[in-house]
């Protein structure tokens, strides 16, 4: 007779979440570090008895931490998985309703960057015995439709537990898609509040210690080849390394096949710090937000090597990046649905297996002595551009002895240590870092661009501290994004967890003030100001917002910088605490960052009556009409 144990099925979830382990190479760890949660009606007698009685009575088993936003919460999360290189994550737990759908975003954000969470909302009740509840959507054509269905298109795998016995399936699923480097995502399980809270005679094997392989795929021999081939016939190659390379723990295996080979590397936004900057075929970021150099070589490269990149548009240039005429790709990632972009050589596997088998295939194979003299010569005028933008000619430049926000960045970068990690996810900051900021250490660069969520700064560097207790974590957040989520300092300060928030306040959005003036829209709704009396417009006085003050009422200390002199003493305060600090830095938004001599397609009114729209249309025409389709077939 098979042994039972009676739990309620929020009780068994926890207890079967907290003996779930991840492993690859050899290596073990705990897939879930624990669950965070906010609690409301629909959980708070479910999943919130059951971690309230796992505190108490198996310390350890799943640890619970209490957030601030539930749309935070994820984002903490998918911040630790990525800095685990995806073989570590949490549980996310919230309430029926608009605690659940405030989840959405952060699903989204995790499924377009693959990274695994998984997520908990709590549902409307099964048996519908008091419906309709409170916050319960009703629909005419649709009676199991309720609002976590909207989960549904962004999350990587989707379920509901409408009875007890289809826990153990949806939760086997849920682990499959965690553990799977292809599929991952948001994996979000909906449990109707009444479930939660029902008993269940579970099978006790349901709780046993389950270890779940993280595949390494090998190249198919076929593909390796016809990808060596190629390399082998060009003339001009350049690699594109993206987040898979940090994921597969590539970084050794491309520096080894670049030094081999002598082929240059540029990088996504993901890819930052596959190689440390200094690296001699490191060409640093590529596409709208890249350097010259990087830029220079892919617009002529006749071969592009995408290494665990997914292509963005902000990678590819809108696809204008890449100008030679016959340029061919050799795509290495583990998703299909990025091997086979651009008509390229699909090589279907992990990026550390296929760059050690390619580096053997390729033995004696090197890029002509002249291509990379002239690789070199453009990254050393990239690096010469970089120190001038880092160290003006007149320090603190901006209008009114204001910073730059380069200089800001400058500064952080060259203060910091090593092995420091710089955080940043939407804004005009995340292109100035991708271009401007020089790497050190593999795991040093944390920027969400896959999504470019605003208010991911300050939660993702909670999750970055998270993984890595034994790093700095600089959380370097503007004015627009710190309003909108700025909610989990307080749970720093609760936990006890240090962070250093660089608070860059320029009254407005910069990155879209920029791209509105290109674009001739004169920057229209990009100001913090008052509405004039006058002109009914937004455009009076300055907003008084005291956003130092604000970080202070989180109990923070924040030191409020105006000279470089001031922000390099402030980091060295911060450094030495062993708390959270906010450094409040107020600087020119229309300094910009060197220019990348690049693209990001963004249409333009086709028709206007303000000259400043035509001017932008004429120059978007002329851009869009450099953009390639990269339909060559692959077997060419």
């Amino acid at each position: 007779m098979t042994e039972t144990i009676r739990l309620t099925v929020a009780q068994a979830t926890v207890r079967f979440l907290g003996v779930q382990y991840s492993e690859r190479d050899g290596v073990r760890q705990k897939l879930f570090e624990g669950c965070f949660g906010i609690f409301g009606h629909g959980n708070v007698a479910g999943l919130g008895q059951a971690l309230l009685q796992a505190e108490l009575h198996e310390p350890g088993l799943l640890p619970y931490v209490l957030g601030r936003n539930e749309q935070a919460m994820v984002h903490t999360a998918v911040a630790y998985a990525r800095a685990k290189d995806r073989l570590q994550t949490w549980a996310v737990s919230s309430s029926v309703g608009p605690g659940a759908t405030n989840m959405v975003t952060g699903a989204a954000l995790a499924t377009i960057n693959r990274l695994p969470v998984l997520l908990l909302p709590a549902d409307t009740f099964a048996d519908r015995s008091a419906s309709p509840l409170l916050q319960e959507l009703e629909q005419p054509h649709a009676g199991d439709l309720t609002v976590n269905d909207t989960f549904r298109p962004v999350s990587a795998y989707f379920d509901r537990v409408w009875r007890p016995e289809q826990l153990f399936a949806a939760l086997l699923s849920a682990m499959r898609v965690l553990t799977d480097p292809a599929a991952t995502g948001a994996v979000t399980v909906c449990f109707p509040q009444d479930v939660q809270a029902q008993a269940h005679d579970w099978p006790v094997e349901l709780f046993a210690t389950r270890t779940w392989h993280v595949a390494r795929p090998r190249p198919e021999t076929w593909a390796l080849e016809h990808a060596a081939e190629l390399i082998r016939s060009a003339q001009r190659p350049l690699v594109v390394a993206g987040g898979g390379v940090h994921y597969s723990h590539a970084t050794a295996a491309l520096a080894a096949f670049t030094e081999a080979t002598g082929i240059p590397v540029g990088q996504s936004q993901a890819g930052k710090g596959t190689l440390t900057h200094d690296h001699p075929q490191c060409l640093g970021a590529i596409g709208s937000t890249g350097t010259t150099a990087a830029n220079s070589v892919a617009a002529d490269a006749d071969l592009v090597i995408g290494i665990g990149t997914r292509y963005s548009d902000f990678t590819t240039a809108s696809r204008t990046a890449f100008g030679h005429p016959d340029v061919r790709f050799v795509n290495v990632n583990v998703a299909p649905i990025d091997a086979v972009k651009h008509s390229g050589v699909s090589v279907v596997a992990d990026a550390r297996e296929t760059l050690t088998e390619l580096t053997a295939l390729l033995d004696g194979y090197r890029v002509p002595p002249e291509y990379r003299a002239e690789y070199t010569r453009l990254d050393a005028e990239w690096v010469a551009t970089v120190d001038a933008a880092f160290h003006p000619a007149v320090p603190a430049n901006g209008a009114g002895g204001l910073l730059t926000q380069s200089e800001v960045i400058g500064m952080v970068n060259e203060l910091s240590d090593p092995r420091d990690v710089v955080v940043c996810a939407a804004g005009s900051m995340p292109g100035d870092l991708h271009k401007l900021w020089q790497t050190r250490d593999a795991k040093g660069y944390h920027v969400e661009y896959g999504y470019s969520c605003m208010g991911y700064e300050v939660a993702g560097g909670l999750g970055v501290r998270l993984a890595a207790p034994d790093r700095d974590v600089f959380v370097m957040v503007g004015d627009g994004s710190y309003l909108m989520m700025a909610t989990e300092l307080a749970t720093a300060v609760q936990e006890g967890i240090k962070i250093i928030t660089v608070l860059v306040q320029n009254h407005g959005f910069a990155s879209i003030g920029a791209l509105s003036e290109e674009l001739g829209s004169q920057r229209f709704g990009t100001r913090y100001r008052y509405r004039s009396a006058n002109s009914g417009r937004l455009d009076g006085d300055v907003l008084p917002l005291d956003l130092a003050a604000n970080a202070e009422s989180f109990g923070l200390r924040v030191l409020r910088v105006h000279t470089p002199g001031e922000f390099a003493e402030a980091i060295k305060t911060a450094k030495n605490a062993t708390d959270s600090t906010v450094i409040h830095v107020e600087t020119d938004p229309l300094v910009p960052a060197p220019d990348s001599r690049s693209w990001w397609d963004v249409p333009v009114s086709a028709v206007s009556e303000l000259d400043s729209t035509r001017s932008a249309r004429q120059v978007y025409d002329e851009h869009k009409a450099t953009q390639r389709a990269f339909l060559r077939p692959s077997s060419s």
